[in-house]
């Protein structure tokens, strides 16, 4: 990545507000332009019997052709809240999303910085009941980009996920653009906790806010709106991409910025978006497949087999 592109990206990771002027940023970067052809064709989840079936058997094949075509390390994973949801996480922005439940205040404003700051007792509310799964285990995507870093072909797998399922299935090099409930700093005194001590000091709480030994709330290392995304872990996934033979999007709307904008540094030589509905990023791509994403990837690793 040259000078140029690691100041674009210090910009936006240092910015006031990742999520909102650091979408602005990159929104006026602008993505890479679209191709002026038509869209490639979107392959629908299987149905034995009609040639959508046989549609996406052949985007599995092709898939599964270009990921064996893939030089060692050629691989990079690029994921969303869809990878999840075959982990019973529910997702954010689709109809049964956690954006789409009605409620008093947003859940852009619940989860910002100033919020938890303001209301701490119903940011941890929200927070623990829609943000927080220790029950959730990796699914078959998740397992599948696993043996796929274990065979050398995957290089890294850069998530927008907060859960730690990646590398709970066994992937090593995780880039967690959002950060991870798993790692958790008293903002008083620094001190670090993991998800379990994090229940622990919420449950032992008066008012179920998390508070350390010092008396300082202990803040979740999660990214909020109002908050800068961290500037090495983005920059370290635009070298990722940029690096990348193959990409695979899966289970993003691709809506969410600055994370969405790493798509302009690829320049290899397929791209495959793996989403149950469409992206502004399709008609750039190689392949779209509408299927789950663990259905996709275990057909495509043969790890269910």
């Amino acid at each position: 990545m040259g000078d140029r592109d690691r100041g674009a990206l210090a910009a936006t990771s240092t910015s006031a507000n990742a999520n909102a002027t650091g979408r602005e940023a990159l929104e006026a970067a602008g993505p890479t332009p679209a191709d002026t052809g038509a869209a490639p064709p979107t392959v629908s989840p299987a149905d034995a019997a009609g040639s959508r079936g046989e549609e996406a058997e052949r985007g599995v094949a092709t898939l599964r052709r270009w990921v064996g075509e893939c030089p060692p390390g050629g691989l990079v994973f690029f994921g969303g809240a869809g990878v999840s949801t075959e982990s019973g996480i529910p997702d954010f922005r689709s109809a049964g999303g956690v954006f789409s439940q009605g409620r008093e205040r947003s859940p852009e404003e619940m989860v910002s910085r100033s919020f938890f700051d303001a209301h701490p007792r119903a940011f941890f509310d929200f927070y623990f009941d829609h943000m927080v799964h220790p029950a959730a285990r990796p699914n078959a995507a998740h397992r599948a980009l696993a043996e796929l870093e274990r065979q050398g072909t995957c290089a890294a797998v850069v998530t927008q996920n907060i859960d730690g399922l990646h590398q709970a299935a066994g992937s090593r090099n995780v880039m967690e653009l959002h950060g991870s409930v798993h790692r958790n700093r008293c903002v008083g005194c620094g001190r670090a906790y993991d998800l379990d001590e994090m229940l622990a000091l919420r449950a032992a709480s008066p008012d179920g806010v998390p508070r350390c030994s010092c008396g300082g709330v202990v803040k979740p290392d999660v990214v909020l709106y109002e908050e800068p995304l961290d500037g090495a872990v983005l920059e370290a996934a635009a070298m990722a991409v940029a690096q990348a033979r193959l990409l695979v999007v899966a289970g993003t709307s691709l809506v969410v910025y600055p994370a969405a904008g790493l798509l302009r540094y690829f320049q290899g030589d397929h791209l495959a978006i793996v989403n149950l509905s469409p992206t502004d990023a399709d008609r750039r791509a190689d392949l779209c497949v509408a299927a789950p994403v663990g259905q996709v990837l275990d057909a495509v690793t043969g790890e269910g087999a």
